[in-house]
């Protein structure tokens, strides 16, 4: 069980200045990602996922489908590593393992390779099938 103490040593303020710096080490104008409404009004209400299940899958879905990929068509993932996610998502190598591990169990992603992911567009192959997505003769 967490603890309070450990909870707030997480917490961040506003006051902080923090914010400040984040602004200041990105690009002025914001970028933006496609993701489906689907996700926020089914996957969201009907699964439990935890906050970094959450952050890795929204992290494959932007390297899949909302940024230039040469496997965009068929929903995989260029190489990436699991360090490096872990780095730029600010949680612990294991919490990506076991974050993988459930998304794979829910079937939001499938494992082509280590650091390789294939990731639906509509998330299940329910909600595949019925806005009419496929993947090119590939299908895990």
């Amino acid at each position: 069980m967490v603890d309070l103490h450990s909870i707030l040593a997480d917490h961040r303020s506003k006051a902080s200045g923090e914010a400040t710096k984040l602004s200041d080490s990105h690009n002025s104008n914001p970028t933006n990602s496609k993701i489906p409404d689907i996700f926020f009004d089914e996957i969201l209400t009907h699964y439990k996922l935890t906050r970094v299940e959450i952050m890795v899958l929204m992290y494959l879905y932007r390297r899949v489908w909302c940024r230039p990929n040469l496997y965009k068509e068929h929903g995989i993932s260029q190489l990436m590593s699991h360090t490096e996610m872990a780095k730029h998502l600010g949680i612990s190598l294991e919490d990506i393992y076991q974050s993988l591990r459930h998304l794979e169990d829910y079937s939001f992603i499938s494992t082509i390779r280590s650091g390789q992911y294939f990731v639906r567009k509509y998330f299940t192959k329910d909600f595949d099938d019925y806005y009419g997505h496929s993947y090119d003769d590939f299908e895990i």
